[in-house]
């Protein structure tokens, strides 16, 4: 379940031990792969390494009429190209030329080989990939491209819109789309590709940024009024598409993590938290009401309850063996019951089953698994649980709202984590 990728990068990037790594994207609501197992190019991680041969491209020439030359440019499956229907009458092509200093990967729903990183929408409550029988997707087909600079810093830049199989990518007459002053064209997707830089880094002090909305050539905007509103909103010119670490990347569907590689070699392993997981078990929390031995099952086995599971009250964080009070004597029954009340302090609230965050991508520091989520239930450190409380993620096309990262179920109440309250055993 887990793969050598989400070991820890123990190198720079400019290592000579193996591919140079500029990053990766974790999908948020994936627990460490998805829930039906990570398959070819739909996986819940994807490493961003330099390509043996750049393909990378830039803009060049402008077709501003319909000439021999901009028909050709579209037609010609070597060619990267833009088109922007301004009318019936009226495109404007522009070509993209090689370029021999950047990598290119591209995101989308799509399956075709241009798509690097194949995602779908995530269901809230780490249910995964929606069905697409049940759902029409939201996010685009090619979605966005990451250009990732060959050489020292190894920057990433964010660009909406990826090139189809044609190489081609069409803007219609309903998308949103203007002429720039040096004469260039831009405009912007139909569900649009938000992105939130946050503030000092990706770490123990980090802080939210503002969302903004990125064009296809990369410039930076305030959020339309609406995901699909054919008004842009105000140039951010003192802003860049420049990814950094800890930038959320939402699709209209996925909302994406970017780590850099500097940024991943400071996160615990999949093996820190095993050992953080250990290490909370040799402590032999009890449950207060039963006295019977409370402890996390491995993070092979994150999603099957266990007996011995820790079941926590959300309002008040104390921890407790399963029970059955209130005539209920099903688990499987109780995880679906909203309140309970709370034997210890009578605090109403979710009572539900702890799972730990096994995901080290999202840990914002590698501290002991104290706090949760809620309602989920999902445990990891307190400066983790305290970032992503405060980060208001996008829903649908105009809501926005907290959630947590390792399944995006909404959070309640004003905190949106609880301090958990083990007790210790009696002797």
């Amino acid at each position: 379940m887990f793969s050598l990728g989400q070991e820890n990068i123990s190198t720079s990037p400019a290592s000579t031990k193996g591919p140079v790594k500029y990053g990766e994207l974790i999908v948020l609501g994936c627990n460490g792969s998805l829930p039906n197992g990570d398959k070819g190019r739909r996986k819940s991680r994807f490493a961003l390494c330099r390509r043996n041969k750049a393909n990378g491209v830039k803009p060049s020439t402008v077709h501003t009429s319909c000439t021999p030359q901009a028909a050709k440019a579209v037609s010609n499956k070597e060619q990267h190209s833009i088109s922007y229907t301004l009318s019936r009458a009226q495109t404007v092509v522009v070509e993209y030329n090689h370029d021999s200093n950047t990598d290119m990967f591209q995101i989308g729903r799509s399956t075709e080989n241009p798509i690097d990183f194949v995602v779908t929408d995530m269901v809230p409550g780490g249910q995964g990939p929606a069905d697409s029988q049940t759902i029409q997707s939201t996010i685009s087909r090619f979605a966005c491209r990451i250009i990732c600079q060959r050489n020292p810093p190894y920057s990433a830049r964010i660009y909406a819109a990826g090139f189809d199989s044609s190489k081609n990518i069409f803007l219609g007459e309903k998308a949103a789309k203007w002429r720039m002053q040096d004469g260039q064209m831009d405009g912007l997707t139909t569900n649009g590709v938000l992105v939130m830089h946050p503030r000092h880094g990706f770490s123990q002090d980090s802080k939210p940024g503002l969302w903004r909305e990125i064009s296809v050539c990369g410039n930076v905007f305030t959020l339309r009024e609406t995901r699909s509103s054919q008004q842009r909103g105000k140039m951010v010119s003192s802003e860049s598409n420049e990814l950094v670490d800890g930038s959320l990347i939402d699709l209209c569907g996925t909302t994406l993590l970017w780590r850099t590689a500097e940024g991943l070699a400071h996160t615990p392993t999949v093996k820190h938290l095993e050992a953080l997981r250990q290490e909370l078990n040799a402590g032999r929390p009890q449950c207060p009401v039963g006295f019977n031995t409370l402890a996390f099952p491995s993070l092979r086995r994150k999603d099957v309850l266990d007996e011995k599971q820790p079941w926590a009250y959300m309002r008040c964080g104390h921890v407790h063996g399963y029970h059955g009070w209130g005539g209920r004597r099903d688990p499987e029954v109780e995880a679906e019951c909203q309140e309970r009340e709370c034997p210890m302090c009578r605090a109403r609230g979710p009572y539900v089953p702890l799972w730990l965050g096994c995901e080290a991508a999202f840990y914002v520091d590698a501290e002991p698994p104290t706090h949760a989520f809620a309602p989920c239930g999902h445990v990891c450190s307190e400066k983790t649980t305290a970032y992503w409380s405060q980060i208001l993620l996008p829903h649908g096309t105009h809501a926005f709202h907290a959630a947590c990262p390792f399944c995006i179920q909404p959070l309640n109440g004003d905190a949106g984590c609880v301090r958990l309250i083990f007790q210790s055993p009696l002797d």
